[in-house]
């Protein structure tokens, strides 16, 4: 005769399995919706049109860089020895103070000339984030330098300073690490 006393458990088992499927399926939308994705801003353009007009960025960067230069004037670096065993070189980055920044870029030619007609725009961004991103898009000349003032920084962290240069047919880009002690 056969023995009815003794229970299944695999109905159970089952169940349980569907509940946690059901429940890790939750977690993970409503993990992946707390952190939204972020546009690159790199060549100052979303990077859609970056990636559509690549060729062209680029030949634009290259006939600007034949002729001519950007440089940041009057800013202190900070000297950066925790990542020493990196084979990549890495600029050191631009010390920015809590409060009000200015920031100024000489645009020389070969001959070490100022530049004084290019067409400037200026990006001030966070790595990851445009939250906090402040954008100049023309910047003014003055005394053979353009010049960003007062740039209010509040949050302490990384950030990039990006210019544009537009002279003629050729567009050249400037990318400069910053950083904002606590």
């Amino acid at each position: 005769m056969a023995n009815s006393d003794k229970q299944t458990y695999w109905p159970h088992m089952i169940l349980g399995f569907f509940v946690l499927g059901i429940s890790l399926g939750y977690w993970t939308v409503k993990s992946a919706n707390s952190m939204p994705v972020q546009e690159s801003n790199t060549f100052m353009m979303k990077y859609q049109q970056a990636d559509l007009s690549i060729n062209e960025i680029i030949e634009k960067k290259r006939l600007f860089d034949a002729n001519y230069s950007i440089e940041l004037v009057g800013k202190e670096r900070m000297v950066m020895t925790d990542n020493i065993n990196s084979n990549l070189p890495q600029e050191n980055p631009v010390a920015l103070v809590k409060g009000k920044n200015s920031f100024s870029y000489r645009i020389l030619n070969r001959e070490r000339g100022v530049v004084l007609d290019a067409n400037v725009s200026f990006l001030l961004t966070r790595p990851h984030t445009a939250v906090d991103d402040f954008k100049v898009t023309s910047v003014v000349m003055k005394d053979g330098s353009y010049i960003i003032e007062e740039i209010e920084i509040s949050k302490a962290g990384r950030y990039t300073l990006l210019l544009r240069a537009k002279i003629g047919d050729g567009v050249g880009y400037s990318e400069i690490p910053a950083y904002l002690k606590p």
